[in-house]
């Protein structure tokens, strides 16, 4: 039966999600989402790695050029969040035709918004790293890898846009082969466009941003093929294919929740970012390891929290409430047993996993203090991932995003800078500010989750 399930979960056997055991529900659902994210974390610790080999510069290159970039990724996150919950509450009424009309429109406005911050990223690439504290010898050098990485912004969105939808339908098999050829190639092309082949010298810095975006615009092509090939229940045909004011609107009342909270989480990674940059490039490049390393842990997380995201949308359609809610403490459950497991490494390794990306002592050190201070914070951030991804499945993208600027900028933001900077504790006082926050957004996630006022959101 298991390895039934696992073959069904990997070759994308169409399921009725409101039907099945529970647990086979976020067996099926959750092999492939979190495959997908950790094929993710591998493109981030590789691509790190080779981009690491350039020099402190190029570390920090990447981590000032990610955290302006990261507004993308909200936006991203946003409208995929948005995906989910239409299509997925659709699938749940066995509505497929409006599933189709869903996805067309949301493919179209995030074309739109994608196309417009490319054109101003790469005409204000410079600005932005300084505007991040960066060093002009440092926005000499990295300019370049800036541009190239905002002019992907297409490929970003609706990436993440597909995907979003993939996962409401229950295909998350789709989801994860459009991020595994995405990765993959880049994962290939990355150390052949930084440093060549035989006599050709490749590109530096700019061929990690140039395999990137190549990487990711194959991924595209790949979920494009799919949405209108007509094999699937979703998919986009010519009756889809045409402007609905209803369903824009429908998009917009969902995105603006899901946008906020991705944008006010990415806000708070840009401060506290930023903040860090005032200790040096040794505690930028430190900072950005550790992070690329937690991230390599989260996203498996994140992969597996987004089941409930499914479920709830899906059995919230099809009227069953209670099955919904069970499907959420079930998925916090198995969450909560993987970060518990990933913590006691980070505890005792930070040292030696630090050790993998850089040999200047001042950077481990950074890099090390990060992740086991952080890590101190992981058993809560598996509950909170599960409630959140549970309110946006359920199209409730609101009480996640009040919740986010209640705790991560009235909260997070002036409690790292009074640590790090007043009390002087430095960036060790940012990464303490980051496990207490998060620890707390959790708690409170779960006080909302239990009023069960998601149950009656209308989709």
């Amino acid at each position: 039966m298991t390895w039934q399930l696992i073959k069904d979960a990997f070759l994308g056997k169409e399921q009725d999600f409101t039907r099945l055991p529970l647990n086979k529900d976020i067996f099926i659902l959750a092999i492939p989402m979190i495959l997908e994210m950790m094929m993710e974390s591998a493109f981030a610790i590789v691509d790190l790695f080779f981009v690491a080999k350039l020099g402190e510069y190029a570390i920090a290159t990447v981590g000032l050029t990610e955290s302006v970039i990261v507004l993308t990724y909200a936006l991203g996150f946003g409208l995929s969040m948005a995906a989910t919950a239409l299509v997925s509450r659709r699938f749940g009424e066995k509505n497929y035709t409006d599933a189709g009309t869903a996805t067309f429109q949301l493919l179209l406005v995030g074309a739109l918004i994608s196309i417009l911050l490319g054109v101003l990223g790469w005409a204000f690439a410079s600005d932005l790293l300084r505007m991040m504290g960066a060093e002009e010898s440092l926005i000499e050098q990295g300019s370049k890898y800036a541009k190239i990485v905002f002019a992907g912004n297409t490929a970003i969105l609706l990436l993440f846009l597909a995907n979003g939808a993939f996962r409401g339908a229950g295909q998350a098999h789709h989801a994860m082969r459009s991020l595994w050829i995405a990765n993959g190639l880049n994962i290939v092309l990355d150390p052949l466009f930084i440093f060549g082949l035989g006599s050709w010298e490749g590109f530096g810095l700019e061929g990690a941003a140039i395999a990137t975006t190549f990487g990711r615009s194959t991924g595209v092509v790949y979920q494009l093929y799919h949405l209108f090939n007509g094999k699937h229940k979703l998919k986009i045909l010519a009756e889809n294919i045409a402007f609905s004011w209803e369903t824009f609107k429908k998009i917009i009342e969902l995105c603006l929740g899901g946008m906020g909270q991705s944008l006010i989480d990415s806000l708070s990674w840009v401060a506290l970012t930023r903040m860090n940059a005032e200790f040096g490039s040794a505690a930028l490049a430190g900072y950005t390891i550790a992070f690329r390393v937690l991230i390599f842990t989260i996203l498996p997380a994140w992969g597996l929290s987004g089941a409930a995201a499914t479920l709830v949308g899906q059995n919230l359609g099809a009227q069953k409430l209670r099955r919904a809610e069970l499907a959420v403490w079930l998925t916090a459950r198995y969450n909560v047993i993987y970060m518990a497991a990933v913590t006691g490494i980070y505890l005792i390794f930070s040292s030696q996993l630090a050790d993998i990306f850089t040999s200047i002592p001042e950077v481990k050190e950074v890099a090390s203090q990060g992740l086991w201070i952080i890590a101190l914070g992981y058993v809560f951030f598996a509950i909170g991932m599960v409630l959140t991804q549970a309110f946006n499945g359920a199209g409730d993208t609101k009480t996640p995003a009040w919740i986010n600027a209640a705790v991560l900028l009235g909260l997070e933001i002036p409690l790292a800078y009074l640590l790090a900077f007043p009390l002087r504790y430095g960036y060790v006082g940012i990464f303490c500010a980051i496990a207490f926050c998060h620890s707390l957004h959790a708690l409170i996630s779960l006080y909302f989750f239990k009023k069960g006022n998601w149950k009656k959101n209308q989709v």
